[in-house]
Parts: C-alpha cells; sequence; structure tokens
C-alpha cells in the first residue's frame, strides 16, 4: 500500500490515547471506525498479543478504509505516544561490516571477529524502562571513562556520544518459558518492525565493558518510531539473506528469503551523512529470535529486539559515528559548515526507512546538555 507506515498510539488535543493506522500524513482513528475495543487503548499491547490471524484482519480492513476514502485525522494534529508497553529489550551485534569494522579499530593486530561471532547472534540484554518513543530529546548521560593516557577514571558528561542506525522487531504472541522456538516460528510471534536509534557513549561503554558487556553506556535512552510497520506490509521486501560461512548449527539454519530489502539513512544536523540497507545483515530477525530463546528463556508480548548497528561495506554506509569518524581520527561535515567526531549539545538525529512503497515510521532524537 503507497505510503503505509503502520499501527502506532495517537491523541488529540489532550484526550486519552488509542491505537491509529498511519497512511502518508493521515491517521486513522481505529477506535472511532468501528473496531473491536482492544484498539481503543493507549497501548498496542492488546492487539499484539492477538495473533497473526487477527492482526491480519484489522490491516486488512484499515488499508480497505483508507482506500476507499475514510476520513483520517492529520498528522500534525496528532500527538505520538510509544505504541507500546515494552517487556523486555536485547540488542544484537548481526552485522558483519559494523563488527568488522569497530574490530579493526579496537584489535588492528588481529582478526576483527571474535571467534564466536559467525557461530550465534550476539547481545546483550538492554533497559525496557528507557526505551522512548521518537521526538523524545536524549539528555547527554554522566557515567565514568578513562583515557588511555589518564591515570585515574573522571566521572562527567560523556565527550563520546554516539548513534546506531538499527532494525527491531516486536514480539505479540508469547511463548512458553521451558521452550525453544525455531526459526520457522517467526512470523507466528513477530507482529512488525520498528526504527531504532541505540545511543551510545562510547566513552563509558569503553570503560566498563570488560568482562560484561554493555551496561551504563547503552542504558540511558533507546530511541524507537512511534509506528510499528507490520510484517504483512513488507512481504515483497523478504530477500535471500547473505551466506552464511560457516553453516549455522542446525537450531539456527533457515530457508528461503528471511533478509529485510529496508532502506535506510541518517540525517545529522539537516545533512544526511548515512545511507546503507537492512537486507546485508548476516543474522536474520528469525535466528535473532531463535538464538534468544534457544536456552528456553520465553518471548513476552512487548519485547523488542533490535538488530544492532546496521552497517554497509562501502565508505558512507556505516551506521554509527564512531565508523563514520574512524573514532574520532576523521571528522566529518555537516550542513553549516560545521565537523563531528561525535554528537554536540543541540544536535538532531533523524533516522529514515523505506521498503518500496511503505515508509517505515522516522526515529527523532536531539541532544540535551547533561545535568547536575
Amino acid at each position: 500500500m503507497n505510503g503505509a507506515v503502520g499501527f502506532g498510539v495517537f491523541s488529540i488535543d489532550g484526550d486519552e490515547p488509542r491505537v491509529g493506522f498511519r497512511v502518508g500524513q493521515g491517521v486513522l482513528d481505529l477506535a472511532a471506525s468501528g473496531f473491536s475495543s482492544e484498539l481503543s487503548e493507549p497501548s498496542l499491547n492488546a492487539f499484539l498479543a492477538s495473533g497473526r490471524r487477527t492482526w491480519e484482519a484489522v490491516l486488512g480492513r484499515a488499508v480497505e478504509l483508507v482506500e476507499g476514502g475514510h476520513d483520517v485525522v492529520p498528522l500534525e494534529d496528532a500527538t505520538v505516544h510509544l505504541p507500546f508497553e515494552v517487556a523486555d529489550y536485547v540488542d544484537f551485534y548481526s552485522s558483519l561490516e559494523h563488527a568488522t569494522n569497530l574490530g579493526r579499530l579496537f584489535r588492528p593486530d588481529s582478526d576483527p571477529l571474535l571467534p564466536n561471532w559467525r557461530h550465534l547472534p550476539i547481545g546483550y540484554h538492554g533497559r525496557a524502562g528507557t526505551v522512548v518513543v521518537s521526538g523524545t530529546p536524549v539528555v547527554r548521560p554522566r557515567g565514568q571513562s578513562k583515557e588511555p593516557d589518564d591515570s585515574a577514571p573522571r566521572f562527567g558528561p560523556s565527550r563520546r556520544l554516539d548513534i546506531e542506525l538499527e532494525l527491531g522487531f516486536v514480539v505479540g504472541v508469547p511463548s512458553v518459558l521451558g521452550t525453544a522456538l525455531p526459526p520457522a516460528a517467526f512470523r507466528d510471534h513477530v507482529f512488525g518492525v520498528v526504527l531504532v536509534n541505540d545511543w551510545s557513549a562510547r566513552d563509558i561503554q569503553a570503560w566498563e565493558y570488560q568482562p560484561l558487556g554493555p551496561f551504563l553506556g547503552k542504558s540511558f535512552a533507546t530511541s524507537i518510531s512511534g509506528w510499528i510497520t507490520p510484517l504483512a506490509l513488507l512481504e515483497d521486501r523478504f530477500v535471500a539473506p547473505p551466506v552464511q560461512d560457516p553453516e549455522p548449527l542446525p537450531h539456527l539454519r533457515i530457508a528461503g528469503n528471511w533478509a529485510l530489502d529496508i532502506e535506510l539513512e541518517v540525517e545529522l544536523s539537516d545533512t544526511v551523512v548515512s545511507r546503507t540497507n537492512a537486507r546485508g545483515l548476516y543474522w536474520t530477525m528469525p535466528q535473532q529470535l531463535a538464538h534468544a530463546t534457544s536456552n528456553g528463556a520465553s518471548v513476552r508480548t512487548g519485547d523488542l529486539f533490535a538488530s544492532g548497528t546496521i552497517s554497509g561495506p562501502d565508505t558512507g554506509s556505516e551506521g554509527s559515528l564512531i565508523e563514520l569518524t574512524r573514532n574520532g581520527a576523521r571528522p566529518i561535515g555537516v550542513g553549516d559548515g560545521s565537523t563531528r567526531t561525535f554528537l554536540e549539545d543541540g544536535d538532531e538525529v533523524v533516522l529514515r526507512g523505506r521498503a518500496g512503497n511503505v515508509e517505515l515510521g522516522e526515529v527523532r532524537g536531539t541532544i540535551l546538555p547533561a545535568r547536575p
């Protein structure tokens, strides 16, 4: 459907938030259009839990109404809210190019990929309570960091604040604790996708991450789109994934087209600084879900799984500033003639995605100064 974006939660003039279906610059008010009561709630969670048959029936009816000329609310009149209550948040490290770029930066004299990388989707558990909707300002985090030449660590505002361009998927139907989900179960449990900006304080992260991985350098804010694009709108965008070598172990093997052909871009201070595509992700979303549950961990309605930074093989296709600027060694220019290595206070970042005729909801955020 031309201009379709997806399902979200909105309100007008301070009234009660409810579910809407966005197409272009208009929002179909589902509660006012005769849909079930679960779509008049201030969250998508009840709808997400209803399952694939209901998802596709509601989508079909919403498209019918919009194409039939049903009245829509102008997007400019709507306040967009966080579309679902985030249950858990997991962030992966699924881009071969991104992992290789970082490996070359920080381990120049060894293999850029650690021995386990090609055998499983690396990930960490994030903080669900700090996932925010697009447009929410991001306060520069404070934390402990230590530069190589410093004799001791310091505590203060991050000096190396970064972005991460990511694609996330949202779980609708939960699973049973103790039961692993195979990759083939993906469509029955996952409702749709959102763009994700996993803001990262690289200096805090570098000091804290060994031996247990990311913590305070990531947990201060993660921004997502206000609209979830259902998988059913992306049927013609599934393509063959990259060849995986070595072949994954049996529980991670998947047949068919499971990479998503979605064009992505990063805009910093009114200047597009990166363009790439999600189809290049080495580990696919069904494999991410299968790995996350392979030990028997369950998923819940509202779980958010993010891909990790999406980077391509070419200059200008990197999905983070640490890659674009080679860890600050090569500043990039923005539209006002200034340059950036990492984010400055007042900078606005916008992530956008397009899948053919389908637009993904943008992710926008502005950096505010650190608080005392």
